[in-house]
C-alpha cells in the first residue's frame, strides 16, 4: 500500500503549491486508478499540469536528478546496453555507461518492478533519471528508428500478413503491436506528427532509406538497419491498404487510401513504382480537413482586391503557373471555394483529384481508356457549369477548347506550367492558340512558389548579408539594418523555418497587355507594360519583389526566395 499511498503524497504537494486543484487532483486520481499509469504521467495528459512544471518539483521529491532530452546525444555504445523493445516495453532511454551502473531516462519513478526488471536483463546496475514521457517515446524514435521495437520482434517471429482495411482504417488502433502493420502505422503517424507532405519508401542493394518531406524539404527518418528485411512485406502492406494489386511487382501503380489519426481524417495518395532493388513507394499526405481560405494563402492586399473582382466576372480564364508543388492547386481549389453556393454549378477535371470538395463535381481523368481532359471537357459542357476548372492544359487540343468555354460564358481555372506569368502568355501561343482567342477570353496569369516561413519560436534579428539590392532590384536605403532569421531550436527541426507561405506574381490581362499579345509582343514586354497600373488593377510585382515585401514583415528570409524566384 505504500505506493499508492507516495503517488497521493505526490498530488498533495501539488495541490499546496497551487499547481493544481482540489478538484483537478480528484480527477487525476480517478484516471490514474482506471489506467494504472503514473498519476504525474495523468495530470500531464490530461492537459492539467505541464512536463517542465511536473519534474523538477518531482525529483526535488524523491531526491533524484531530471533531465531534458530534447537536445540529448547518446552514443551508439551506450544505447546498445538497452535494447530497442525493452526500451520501448520499459518506456525508458539509456543516457550513460560508466563502471557498470547504467543511467536510465524513466517517465514513472515509482515503478519499481521495471527498474528491478532491467537490472536483471542486463546485467548491470540501474540508476534512474526523471524525464517526461513524451520526451522518452520522442528519443526512442529519434535514437533507435521508427518502429523499431516492432521490427526487432516482427525479425524475431517473422512478419504476420495482413487483412484488408475499412474504408478508414484507424490507425492509432494497432499502434504497439509487433507487426508490420503497426510499422506502417507509426510512420504514417510519425509524417503527420512531422507535417510532412510525402514519404518516400527507397529500397537499395543492402538498404532501405525512408525519407519525409517538410516544407518542401527531404528529411532522412531514423530507421532500423535490419528493415530492408521486411522491405517487400511492407511494400505489401502499403498495396493493400491502397487497394493495389499485391502480386503486380513490375508495373507502376497508383492508389489511395483512407485513414484516420486521432481526430484527424487522412486521403493518402500512393505511387509505387519497380526499381531495379525492388518497389519504391510514394505516398502523399493530404488532410480531408484543410480549410481553402484565399485570406489565408500569403497574397498582399491590393493582390487580393484585384483577384476577388476578376472570380466574380462571368466568364473568362484565370491560369495559375509554377512548377509542380509550387501550391497551385491549393489556390485553384481556394478560389472554388470561395464561389462555392446553392445556386452555382461547379465542375472540375483533375488528374489526380488531390482533395474532396463537397458541393462541387470532380472528375477523375483516365487516359488508358480514352477519358483525357479534352474528352472530359466537351462532355463537361453538356452539363450546363457556371464555373469549371481543368486541372492542367498540356496540349493544344485541352487549350483551344478551355479557351473557347470561357468565349461561351463560362468562368475557367486552369494551370501551365511556366517560370513567370507573362511566360503563360507565350506558352499558349507555342501550343498553336490564336493570338485574339488569348486575348478575349484569359482574365490574369499568376505566377507562384512557396517560401519557407521564418520559426516564430527562435526567430532573431541580424544584419542582412551583402548584394540585397542587387539581388532585389532595390536601393541600398531600402535594405534595413536588420532582417529576421530562425536560429533553430527543436520545434523547427533546428533548421531555423516552420510552415510555408506563397509569393505571388499577378498579370492581369487589360487592354494595353492585350494589344501587346495581338502583336505577339515578346512576354519581356508584356512583364514590362504589366508592371504599370492600369484600369484599376495594381501594378505586377515579380515574385522576387512579392517576396522582397514578405522578409521587410520578417515572415521569410532572402535565402528562400532567391532559391525559388
Amino acid at each position: 500500500m505504500a505506493e499508492p499511498r507516495r503517488r497521493q503524497v505526490l498530488g498533495e504537494m501539488l495541490a499546496q503549491q497551487g499547481l493544481i486543484s482540489e478538484e483537478n487532483l480528484t480527477r487525476a486520481l480517478e484516471e490514474q486508478r482506471r489506467t494504472g499509469e503514473f498519476l504525474g504521467t495523468a495530470l500531464v495528459r490530461m492537459g492539467i499540469l505541464r512536463n517542465d512544471q511536473l519534474l523538477p518539483i518531482l525529483a526535488e521529491h524523491l531526491g533524484i536528478p531530471s533531465i531534458r532530452l530534447n537536445d540529448v546525444k547518446i552514443s551508439p555504445e551506450v544505447l546498445a546496453k538497452i535494447p530497442p523493445k525493452f526500451a520501448s516495453r520499459y518506456l525508458c532511454m539509456p543516457l550513460s555507461f560508466d563502471k557498470n551502473t547504467l543511467r536510465v531516462a524513466i517517465a514513472d519513478p515509482f515503478d519499481i518492478q521495471a527498474i528491478d526488471e532491467l537490472k536483471l536483463l542486463l546485467g548491470c546496475d540501474v540508476t534512474p533519471t526523471l524525464a517526461a514521457q513524451d520526451e522518452i517515446k520522442a528519443a526512442i524514435q529519434r535514437h533507435y528508428g521508427i518502429g523499431a521495437s516492432a521490427v526487432e520482434r516482427i525479425l524475431d517471429t517473422g512478419p504476420r500478413e495482413s487483412a484488408r482495411v475499412s474504408i478508414a482504417e484507424d490507425l492509432t488502433a494497432d499502434a504497439d503491436a509487433a507487426s508490420v502493420i503497426a510499422f506502417v502505422n507509426q510512420l504514417m503517424m510519425s509524417a503527420v506528427r512531422e507535417r510532412a507532405t510525402d514519404i518516400h519508401i527507397e529500397p537499395f542493394d543492402d538498404s532501405l532509406r525512408i525519407r519525409q518531406r517538410v516544407d518542401g524539404v527531404m528529411y532522412e527518418v531514423p530507421v532500423p538497419q535490419d528493415l530492408v528485411k521486411l522491405h517487400q512485406a511492407i511494400v505489401s502492406r502499403i498495396k493493400v491498404m491502397a487497394k493495389l494489386d499485391i502480386a503486380e511487382r513490375r508495373l507502376p501503380q497508383d492508389g489511395r487510401i483512407k485513414v484516420r489519426i486521432e481526430d484527424q481524417e487522412l486521403d493518402l495518395r500512393v505511387s509505387v513504382l519497380p526499381t531495379n532493388y525492388g518497389e519504391t513507394v510514394n505516398i502523399r499526405l493530404l488532410s480531408s480537413s484543410m480549410l481553402f481560405d484565399l485570406k489565408e494563402l500569403g497574397i498582399s492586399k491590393d493582390h487580393l482586391d484585384a483577384l476577388l473582382k476578376l472570380i466574380e466576372k462571368p466568364h473568362g480564364i484565370i491560369f495559375v503557373t509554377g512548377p509542380t508543388g509550387s501550391g497551385k492547386t491549393t489556390t485553384l481549389y481556394s478560389c472554388l471555394t470561395r464561389l462555392n453556393a446553392p445556386d452555382v454549378k461547379i465542375l472540375t477535371i483533375e488528374d489526380p483529384i488531390e482533395y474532396q470538395l463537397f458541393g462541387i463535381t470532380q472528375l477523375q481523368i483516365h487516359p488508358k481508356i480514352g477519358f483525357t481532359f479534352a474528352h472530359g471537357l466537351r462532355s463537361m459542357l453538356r452539363h450546363d457549369p457556371d464555373i469549371m476548372m481543368v486541372g492542367e492544359v498540356r496540349d493544344p487540343e485541352t487549350a483551344e477548347i478551355t479557351i473557347r468555354s470561357a468565349l461561351t460564358g463560362h468562368l475557367v481555372f486552369s494551370t501551365l506550367h511556366t517560370n513567370d506569368a507573362a511566360g503563360g502568355v507565350t506558352r499558349l501561343l507555342d501550343m498553336g492558340i490564336e493570338p485574339f482567342l488569348v486575348a478575349s477570353s484569359v482574365l490574369c496569369f499568376i505566377a507562384q512558389r512557396l517560401v519557407r516561413v521564418v520559426c516564430e519560436n527562435c526567430k532573431e534579428a541580424r544584419a542582412p548579408l551583402p548584394g540585397l539590392p542587387e539581388e532585389f532590384g532595390v536601393s541600398a536605403a531600402e535594405v534595413p539594418k536588420t532582417l529576421f532569421y530562425g536560429k533553430g531550436c527543436p520545434k523547427c527541426k533546428q533548421t531555423g523555418y516552420k510552415g510555408r507561405t506563397a509569393i505571388y506574381e499577378f498579370l492581369p490581362i487589360t487592354d494595353p497587355v492585350k494589344e501587346l499579345i495581338l502583336a505577339r509582343a515578346s512576354s519581356q514586354d508584356i512583364a514590362l507594360e504589366a508592371k504599370k497600373p492600369s484600369q484599376g488593377m495594381p501594378a505586377m510585382r515579380t515574385l522576387r519583389q512579392d517576396g522582397w515585401r514578405k522578409i521587410l514583415i520578417g515572415q521569410t528570409t532572402p535565402e528562400e526566395v532567391l532559391k525559388v524566384a
